[in-house]
């Protein structure tokens, strides 16, 4: 059962527009049949979905610690981001953000936009995913609205870089001609986005949680619960309002984008030569433990962080434990009981 809806979550309803069908769907509790399924290939993973635990009260105190300290890096290549956007489109904008890992982000690219760019933006937040590619009937609707060409795509970070691919993909369908195919992200480590705040590996705190972060949304469905011609799904956790952090999060980090003195030089780097370098890492994982599949492998912080929250990781690897950017990790990895790994010669922070 679903119920196709435009809604804003526990965000505020001017913040962001969830183009999303709420589902009635019971969550798998168990993790490792969850795993089982998807690994075994009888369940897509987006068919099925596992319940969302409640994290150790220590872990949410790192989390307020971690927001506190990044916060000055995260606003200002925020404000890169958003120079970025404002100098690709001229006229209206309209921010499609991905959801769930795009949807803070865009959330904090809209406030910006309009309070340190005087440039108002609408703002979506719709469902892509892997090998099932964009929710087209979300994005047919966006482009009745709006005009094609203002649309900017934007998500939180890349790793591989396979949304950008699918991204892409999806683009190519007739229905769909003038949208810019870029994709705008906060942090850019595969040289796969059209443009990042950074490019650099490093924790954006909103990867350490899952709904409580993103506006008590699930991450995305597209199973049999969802009919032809509805939005993909999504479950809505409305039990979790007394624990949500949403709207914290987008609040303390605008105050800290807001404080940046001056237009901070525009994010640079030589986009070919990162895709080398993943290329390369991903290769070189494959051969060394054995990988066959490079779906199982989680590039970056923030992938890493989503792998130990959500599946079955058998190994962690850390450049440098004692970094500050990976305390929660090595703390995740221990309370899974998942082995950690140092590689001081990896070209990124964490796998």
């Amino acid at each position: 059962m679903s119920l196709m809806s435009a809604f804003s979550g526990s965000y505020k309803p001017d913040d962001i527009t969830f183009l999303l069908s709420v589902l009635q769907m019971q969550p798998i509790g168990d993790l490792m049949t969850k795993e089982s399924l998807i690994q075994s290939g009888q369940r897509h993973y987006s068919e099925i979905i596992g319940v969302e635990y409640e994290p150790p009260a220590a872990y949410i105190d790192l989390f307020r610690q971690m927001v506190r300290t990044q916060a000055e890096r995260v606003g200002r290549d925020l404000i890169r981001l958003c120079a970025a956007i404002r100098a690709a489109r001229g006229g209206a904008i309209t921010l499609v953000s991905f959801a769930r890992a795009g949807s803070p982000i865009g959330v904090l690219v809209k406030r910006l936009l309009k309070l340190r760019f005087a440039t108002e933006a609408k703002h979506y937040s719709i469902s892509i995913i892997r090998e099932r590619g964009i929710d087209s009937h979300a994005l047919a609707w966006i482009c009745r609205n709006h005009e094609p060409e203002s649309i900017v795509f934007l998500d939180g970070w890349t790793s591989k870089g396979t949304i950008a691919k699918e991204l892409i993909q999806s683009l190519k369908s007739v229905r769909f001609r003038g949208i810019p195919e870029e994709l705008y992200v906060l942090a850019d480590i595969s040289g796969t986005a059209t443009a990042a705040g950074s490019y650099r590996d490093y924790l954006i705190p909103s990867c350490m949680l899952n709904a409580t972060v993103s506006g008590l949304v699930s991450r995305t469905i597209l199973n049999e619960l969802v009919g032809p011609g509805d939005f993909h799904g999504c479950l809505y956790h409305a039990d979790m309002m007394a624990k949500d952090l949403s709207r914290w999060f987008v609040d303390e980090i605008q105050g800290s984008a807001l404080s940046v003195d001056g237009s901070p030089d525009l994010a640079s780097v030589d986009r070919v030569v990162l895709k080398e370098m993943m290329v390369r890492l991903v290769e070189r994982l494959k051969e060394l433990y054995g990988v066959n599949d490079e779906r199982l492998i989680k590039p970056g912080i923030c992938e890493a962080t989503r792998a130990l929250l959500r599946r079955n990781p058998s190994i962690l690897i850390l450049r440098d434990p004692d970094s500050p950017d990976v305390q929660h990790l090595v703390n995740l990895a221990g309370w899974l009981n998942v082995s950690v790994s140092v590689w001081s010669d990896c070209p990124i922070e964490a796998v």
